[in-house]
């Protein structure tokens, strides 16, 4: 008595060599390969969908941080030119009088008047600050899309090449190549955009 049944491997491997050969194989092989060519792509984009929706909602924020302290800076200068009114409000009397004001609120008139210059000038840079992130946080969105409308290209050619390995239809993989290369030419667009 044997103490292992004994299998003819061989003969079990050419059968199972052969039926793959007769129900579509190869073919069903190049789907196979075609559709993990389609689905490691799909990641990468995926991927890189997620990571510009991330920095465009971080260059968003940045951009509203950046609009709160220009506000801030208005409200300072609003402020300085308030200071200037008062000290130019208090100069009158004297002038009206046909006298010359003290010398302490001519200097704070002309501190508030450069101050408000400073300030200005820090605002407006704020400001462009702002829309130079808003711009960016804007291409980075649209690149997004892109990058998921390829993404959904890719989902689909994978269904399709599914159903042609299942269907063993040609024409379906066919359709699955032609929106999986659609969907490879948009992912590039947005990779070299």
């Amino acid at each position: 008595m044997p103490e292992t049944p004994e299998v003819e491997t061989d003969r079990l491997r050419e059968a199972v060599q052969e039926e793959l050969g007769r129900e579509g194989g190869p073919f069903l092989r190049r789907i196979a390969l075609t559709t993990a060519v389609l689905a490691a792509i799909a990641a990468i984009a995926a991927l890189k969908a997620g990571s510009t929706a991330n920095e465009a909602l971080v260059l968003k924020t940045e951009a509203a941080r950046l609009q709160a302290e220009a506000s801030d800076q208005w409200t300072y200068y609003q402020a300085k030119g308030i200071k200037l009114a008062v000290a130019q409000a208090t100069e009158a009397p004297w002038r009206s009088q046909g006298k010359r004001p003290p010398a302490d609120l001519l200097e704070r008139e002309n501190r508030y008047a450069a101050d408000q210059e400073e300030i200005k000038a820090k605002a407006e840079g704020l400001e462009r600050q702002r829309d130079a992130r808003s711009r960016e946080a804007d291409h980075l969105l649209h690149q997004h899309h892109g990058f998921a409308n390829s993404v959904a290209l890719f989902q689909v050619a994978i269904a399709l090449g599914a159903l042609a390995a299942l269907t063993r239809n040609r024409a379906v993989w066919v359709a699955s190549l032609s929106l999986g290369g659609v969907g490879i030419a948009l992912f590039a667009m947005q990779v070299f955009s």
